[in-house]
C-alpha cells in the first residue's frame, strides 16, 4: 500500500540513479510515439519448446539487430553458442534450431541505438536458473504433480463468498515452533499433521481448522531482493520488487538453481491447498520493475513499458522509481496474459494486484474478463490507489473511486480500514472499536459494503464521500494486512491507558474482526491474527528478520480463545448468507440502520430473509466504548449469537428480547426465525 524505495529494498545511489533516469533517446520516443509501435498478440513470445525442436520470438520493435545466447548451466559459464535473430513481424524477431534443448539455458540481446545491450532472459521466461539471471528450457509438462490435470480451486459463486487469508511463505512456516519441516518454502502448505509444541495444529491443517477459503500469499514470482545463491544466510524480502514475472521465485523451492523444481514445488502447494479446499490468491506487481533501465522490460524495448516525465525520467507513481504503462498495447497484453497464464498453468484462483491503480481501467476490465473465460470462481481485486502521481488521467485510473467502471474488479475498503481501529498513518489514533467517537457514519458506510443506501450520510464520512461501489461484490474488507501496523501491534500502540492490557485489546480486536466479518462485501485479514500474533510494533516489515515476522506458534495455545472467536465468527459468516448479500438493491432493501444517536453505539438489522438466510432477522449491536450500553430489542424468541466478546454460530443462549445490556467493546447479536 505505502510503497517507497526503502520497501523494496533499492536503497543504493546506483540503483536509484538507474531507476529515475531514462536515455536521451527514449525522452525523444514518448507517449504517442509509443502508442504507434507495433504489437505482437501471438502465443508464442519467448519460446516454444519440444523434444525435437526451439524455436524463440522476442518482441523489440526497436532493436537493429537480436541474438540468442546459450548455455549449459543457470551461471558462472560463457555461451556454448550465439544464435542471430530474424526480423519478423509486428516488431518481433524470431529463431530456431532443430533440436530439443531441454535443460539448456539461454538469454536474449539486443542491439539499440548502436550499442549491445545487457543479456535479459526476456519479459516472457516461464523458467529460470539461480537468481533469474538466465532463462530455462524444460518440459513444463514434466513439472504437474500427481492429478494435476484434475485439480480444481473451491468453487465461488460470488466473490462475497470468500474469506480471504493473507500470508507470507515465511512468515507462516519459518519458526521453530511451526512443526514444519519445509520451512519458508512452497513446500511448507503440503505438510499435514504438524504440530506447535503444545500440540495444537499448524499449517495447511490450521487453515482448515479456521475455515478460511483462499489464502491470499505474498508475491511468489521471481523477485530481485533475496539472493537465491546464498540461502544459507537469513534472508527477507516481501517480494514487492518484481524480476521475472511469470517464472516462481527460487527462495521458497528446496533447489532454486533446478527451473522445474520451483515450478512443480509451487504446483504442489497449489494442489495442496485445493484437496484442502482452500482456494490461492496471488498477489502481483505489475505497476513497477525492482529496476528501471536495468529491468528486462527495459533490456527489450527500451522505455516502452514505462511511463515518462517530460524531461525523459521516469514518473513514479509506485513511490518505487518507476511505473509501468499499461495504456499501451504490448504491456497491456502482458499484463493480461501473465495472469491468463497464471491461472491456467498454476491454477491460481485470484489475483490481488498491487498499487492497482496506477494500472487503467480498460486492462482491469479485461484482466476480469480473460480470468472468468479460465475459471468462472476466479476473481480480481486490489488497491485503489497509487503513491503518487501520475500521468495517466486520473479519469482512467483503476481508483477506489472508479470501480463502478469496472464491475468484475474489487477494492480494499481504507473507508471501513480507518474507521474501525484509527487512521494507518497515525499509530495512537483510535477508531470505533478502541473508542473514539465520530466514526459511525464511516463504519455505517462499511457494513453498506460501499453502496448507495439511504440511510447514509456521505457528508460525515471520513474518507470516500460518495457511494463508489455499485455492488457489495466490489468491496474487500479489512482492518489490517501486511502494510502499516497490525492490528495487534495497532491497538498496543494506541491503547495505552494503564487498565488497557492485552486481554482488553483482545476483546477490541475481536469487536473489530466482527465487523469486518459481518459487514456487506468481502472480508480479509491478515496471517496470525486470529491468534494475537504481533510484529514487535514494526510496521513496515518488508525486510524485517524473522524475529519481527515470524509467527510464534506458541501463541495459538496462550491465545486460545482469540482463535476460537475467529473460527466461530467464519462460521457465523460461512452458515448465513444474509452477511453476503450481492446486490446493492438487496444491501438498501434489507440492511437497516437504528437510530441510536448514541457514540460508538451501530444497532442494524438484517430483515425479511437476506439474501435467502433460514433467519429472518438478525439483529447486529456493536458497542466500540469501554462503557456499557443499553438498547431495546423487540419482544421475539430470539438466540443470542454473539455477546460480551463471545460467540458461537449455533447460539449461546436464548433471549425474548427487551432491554438489553451490550457489554463494552464487544457485539451483540441476535438472531430470529418467525
Amino acid at each position: 500500500m505505502h510503497f517507497n524505495l526503502l520497501r523494496v529494498g533499492l536503497i543504493s545511489a546506483g540503483m536509484i540513479a538507474v531507476a529515475a533516469t531514462a536515455t536521451a533517446s527514449q525522452s525523444t520516443t514518448m507517449g504517442t510515439e509509443y502508442q504507434q509501435m507495433p504489437s505482437y498478440s501471438g502465443q508464442d513470445l519467448e519460446l516454444i519448446a519440444n523434444s525435437t525442436s526451439t524455436r524463440w520470438r522476442l518482441w523489440s520493435p526497436m532493436a537493429s539487430a537480436a541474438q540468442v545466447l546459450l548455455y549449459d548451466t543457470d551461471r558462472n559459464t560463457a555461451p556454448t553458442d550465439t544464435i542471430d535473430m530474424t526480423r519478423a513481424d509486428h516488431g518481433t524477431w524470431t529463431a530456431m534450431v532443430d533440436r530439443g534443448l531441454y535443460g539448456k539455458f539461454y538469454t536474449f540481446r539486443i542491439k539499440h541505438d548502436g550499442r549491445w545491450l545487457d543479456e535479459t532472459p526476456g519479459v516472457w521466461t516461464k523458467a529460470v536458473g539461480t537468481n533469474g539471471r538466465r532463462a530455462a528450457i524444460i518440459d513444463m509438462s514434466a513439472t504437474d504433480p500427481h492429478g494435476w490435470s484434475a485439480d480444481r480451486g473451491p468453487e465461488l459463486k460470488h466473490l462475497t463468498d470468500a474469506i480471504i487469508y493473507e500470508m507470507h511463505h515465511r512468515d507462516f512456516s519459518i519458526s521453530p515452533t511451526s512443526g514444519i519441516v519445509n520451512k519458508g518454502k512452497f513446500l511448507a502448505l503440503t505438510e499435514h499433521d504438524t504440530k506447535s509444541p503444545d500440540g495444537l495444529s499448524t499449517g495447511i491443517d490450521h487453515l482448515k481448522e479456521l475455515g478460511v477459503t483462499h489464502v491470499h500469499i505474498l508475491p511468489s514470482y521471481d523477485y530481485t531482493s533475496v539472493d537465491e545463491a546464498n540461502l544459507a544466510t537469513p534472508q527477507y524480502n516481501w517480494g514487492y520488487d518484481p524480476q521475472n514475472y511469470n517464472a516462481p521465485e527460487g527462495s521458497y523451492s528446496t533447489n532454486p538453481a533446478d527451473p522445474s523444481t520451483r515450478i512443480s514445488e509451487m504446483k504442489r502447494m497449489v494442489k495442496a491447498l485445493h484437496d484442502a479446499g482452500i482456494g490461492v490468491v496471488m498477489d502481483v506487481v505489475y505497476n513497477h520493475t525492482a529496476l528501471g533501465d536495468g529491468s528486462n522490460f527495459s533490456l527489450t524495448a527500451p522505455g516502452y513499458y514505462y511511463r515518462h516525465r517530460e524531461d525523459g525520467s521516469y514518473s513514479d507513481a509506485s513511490g518505487c522509481g518507476n511505473e509501468t504503462a499499461s495504456e499501451r498495447q504490448q504491456m497491456r497484453d502482458f499484463i493480461i496474459n501473465s495472469v491468463r497464464y497464471w491461472a491456467k498453468e498454476y491454477h491460481i484462483d485470484g489475483f490481488r494486484f498491487d498499487l492497482m491503480a496506477i494500472h487503467d481501467t480498460e486492462t482491469m476490465n479485461q484482466v476480469a474478463a480473460a480470468l472468468k473465460q479460465i475459471n468462472p470462481s476466479a476473481f480480481v481485486y486490489g488497491e485503489g490507489w497509487t503513491a503518487g502521481d501520475s500521468p495517466l488521467p486520473t479519469a482512467q485510473r483503476a481508483l477506489k473511486d472508479n470501480v463502478w467502471m469496472m464491475p468484475g474488479v474489487a477494492v480494499f475498503s481504507d473507508d471501513i480500514r480507518d474507521a474501525v481501529k484509527g487512521h494507518y498513518s497515525d499509530a495512537a489514533d483510535r477508531g470505533f472499536a478502541t473508542g473514539k467517537p465520530g466514526n459511525e457514519e464511516t463504519v455505517k458506510i462499511g457494513i453498506a459494503g460501499a453502496t448507495d443506501h439511504p440511510q447514509l450520510d456521505w457528508t460525515k464520512a471520513n474518507n470516500s464521500k460518495k457511494p463508489y461501489a455499485i455492488a457489495p461484490t466490489q468491496v474487500i474488507n479489512y482492518v489490517s494486512y501486511h502494510d502499516d501496523l497490525m492490528l495487534t501491534d495497532k491497538l498496543r500502540h494506541s491503547m495505552t491507558r494503564p487498565e488497557e492490557n492485552d486481554s482488553v485489546r483482545q476483546r477490541a480486536a475481536r469487536l473489530a474482526q466482527t465487523i469486518v466479518f459481518t459487514s456487506q462485501g468481502t472480508p480479509f485479514m491478515w496471517c496470525g491474527e486470529e491468534i494475537f500474533r504481533d510484529k514487535k510494533g514494526v510496521h513496515n516489515s518488508y525486510k524485517s528478520p524473522d524475529s519481527i515476522n515470524a509467527i510464534d506458534w506458541h501463541l495459538k495455545a496462550e491465545n486460545a480463545a482469540q482463535m476460537e472467536y475467529y473460527k466461530q465468527l467464519i462460521a457465523l459468516r460461512k452458515a448465513h448468507p444474509a452477511f453476503r448479500m450481492t446486490t446493492a438493491k438487496d444491501v438498501a432493501r434489507h440492511l437497516v440502520f437504528d437510530k441510536t444517536n448514541v457514540p460508538n453505539l451501530i444497532s442494524y438489522s438484517l430483515r425479511d430473509h437476506a439474501n435467502g438466510d433460514e433467519w429472518k432477522e438478525i439483529k447486529v449491536i456493536f458497542n466500540g466504548s469501554d462503557q456499557t450500553r443499553h438498547i431495546s430489542i423487540p419482544k421475539a424468541d430470539w438466540t443470542v449469537v454473539a455477546e460480551d466478546g463471545r460467540i458461537n454460530a449455533n447460539g449461546l443462549a436464548s433471549s425474548h428480547g427487551g432491554r438489553m445490556e451490550v457489554a463494552p467493546l464487544s457485539a451483540l447479536i441476535l438472531a430470529r426465525t418467525k
